[in-house]
């Protein structure tokens, strides 16, 4: 029996499967596509608490080294976002195809001994006190839990009974991989005037992603053409940039939904499997990535012991976020949407006062980057719990996300102390750290602080 079956091989079931993998869990991935990698994703931005997780993992740097950094976005009617002064060794938003990031989660997962089963689609699920049985058309796989991370369509959802309330907020949006015959003038072009909204985004090949909207309803089954999109285009951004040699065109919906329970038993959910919303923002695949970043040391400390209430902590922290993506992503694109004139008007020039003022503009970046969420602290705990970990430079000459690699906790101190637990190990700032007792959770989070160590528990 392997410990566990993650249904789903995309970045949020790779970045599982590489979590626990590495860890020395017996993890096998059932995928229903084969094994190939495909370029039609409709993700193109990695934020910059994603990348610090994937540092955390030794992945960052090789990602940000197949795209581009931008430092400022510009959204509806001209309104700039500056990323800059995100306090992060990625102060950007790296604009890199989705696939980019698959080679490279899966790579990390195979070398650390998954099992990917390709052609594997999930047609039923059982679970008992003991475990979960997943079957597919071919086989059935035994497993201690089992995570959904198989998309907006997910079987293991469905197989669980589980509801996804919500609605379709754009029906008919487009998808264009094309040529240009001119680059706009930024990395990331982006607009809506009310009856139209276009976004290009660079694939790093000689193609650009285009994603358009229309307001007038187009038929889900009319095929869309080239001309359709380069009509919505110029009037959304005033150019199509010669847009030509379409390798790629389709439609999708936008939908707003989101699961009530993240657990059910010994089967989680995670990425779209849990959460859709709109692309605005490009928050879908990050808030799957960090969804795992989550799920993956608790699954760990669970196979190894530690209390049942350690895995509802994945619900308990990540359902929030889910739900606050969804509202964030939904005010951008209802804002870009605004048809009447003095409407839009009043949408730039009331996001150019709030972006005026620091505290908002702060919250702003940190809930765009993943910078800013930090999860509820239970009861008479210290502040810092519950708070993203800065990456503190150590006296090892590393970094603090550099020795989080490999999944374990650490605690930073500058202190011996003779009470500190044997199992976990030890770190020291260069700098001030946050408190002089700080364990850091392996998802790079604060689990604890203390002025003195004589209450630290952790999972074994």
């Amino acid at each position: 029996m392997t410990d566990v079956i993650v249904v789903g091989a995309g970045p949020t079931g790779l970045l599982l499967a590489g979590d626990l993998a590495e860890a020395g869990v017996a993890v096998t991935v059932l995928e229903r596509r084969d094994g190939r990698v495909s370029n039609l994703s409709r993700a193109f931005g990695v934020h910059a608490r994603t990348l610090e997780q994937l540092d955390a993992r030794g992945l960052a740097d090789r990602l940000v080294a197949t795209g581009t950094p931008v430092r400022r976005i510009r959204l509806f009617g001209g309104v700039e976002v500056d990323l800059g002064a995100l306090p992060s060794r990625f102060p950007y938003l790296l604009v890199t195809p989705q696939y980019n990031v698959e080679n490279l989660l899966l790579e990390r997962a195979v070398e650390a001994g998954a099992r990917i089963v390709h052609e594997a689609e999930a047609v039923g699920l059982d679970q008992d006190g003991d475990g979960v049985t997943v079957t597919t058309r071919d086989a059935s796989y035994r497993a201690a839990y089992a995570i959904g991370t198989d998309g907006f369509h997910s079987a293991v959802r469905r197989l669980l009974g589980q509801p996804f309330p919500g609605r379709s907020v754009l029906k008919s949006i487009m998808l264009a991989d094309v040529r240009l015959a001119e680059a706009p003038a930024e990395t990331l072009t982006v607009n809506g005037v009310g009856d139209a909204f276009a976004f290009i985004a660079p694939f790093g090949d000689g193609y650009h992603r285009i994603f358009a909207w229309d307001r007038r309803p187009v038929g889900e089954d009319v095929p869309l053409a080239l001309a359709e999109v380069r009509d919505v285009t110029r009037r959304a951004l005033g150019s199509d940039f010669g847009m030509h040699d379409p390798r790629w065109l389709s439609r999708f919906h936008s939908d707003e939904r989101q699961v009530p329970a993240y657990r059910v038993g010994r089967v989680f959910l995670a990425g779209d499997a849990a959460h859709v919303h709109s692309p605005a923002g490009g928050q879908g695949m990050n808030t799957g990535l960090q969804d795992a970043a989550n799920l993956s040391w608790r699954l760990v400390s669970g196979l190894r012991g530690a209390p049942d209430g350690l895995l509802d902590g994945y619900h308990t922290e990540r359902h929030p976020v889910g739900r606050a993506v969804l509202r964030s992503s939904g005010t951008l694109i209802r804002a870009a949407m605004l048809r009447s004139r003095p409407a839009r008007a009043l949408r730039t020039f009331m996001a150019r006062s709030a972006l005026a003022i620091p505290r908002i503009r702060t919250r702003l970046l940190g809930e765009i980057s993943g910078i800013g969420v930090a999860y509820p602290r239970p009861p008479g705990t210290h502040p810092l719990v519950g708070t993203r970990a800065p990456d503190l430079p150590l006296t090892t000459g590393n970094r603090l996300y550099e020795a989080l690699r490999g999944g374990h906790f650490l605690l930073l101190t500058s202190t011996d102390h003779p009470t500190l637990p044997a199992h976990i190990p030890t770190a020291t700032p260069t700098t001030t750290p946050p408190a002089p007792f700080t364990l850091i959770r392996p998802d790079a989070y604060i689990a604890w602080a203390a002025q003195t160590p004589t209450t630290l528990t952790t999972p074994q």
